[in-house]
């Protein structure tokens, strides 16, 4: 086993969840996480920059 990472394991000793040492992979950590919210969010509608900025500009905060 990996020295800072530890499973927690049910009734049926299969694993359900992990805890890291996020001093030891915590950048690690940080991109996973980002993994999960763009997998999250893959189906959300998105915008081009050039509307975005437009839209800014529109709003007097560009």
């Amino acid at each position: 086993m990996q020295e800072g990472i530890n499973f927690i394991v049910d009734g049926e000793q299969k694993q359900v969840a992990v805890v890291i040492d996020l001093d030891k992979y915590g950048q690690l950590w940080e991109d996973f996480y980002d993994n999960i919210l763009a997998i999250q969010r893959q189906d959300e509608s998105r915008e081009s920059l050039s509307n975005f900025k437009a839209e800014l500009l529109q709003q007097d905060k560009l």
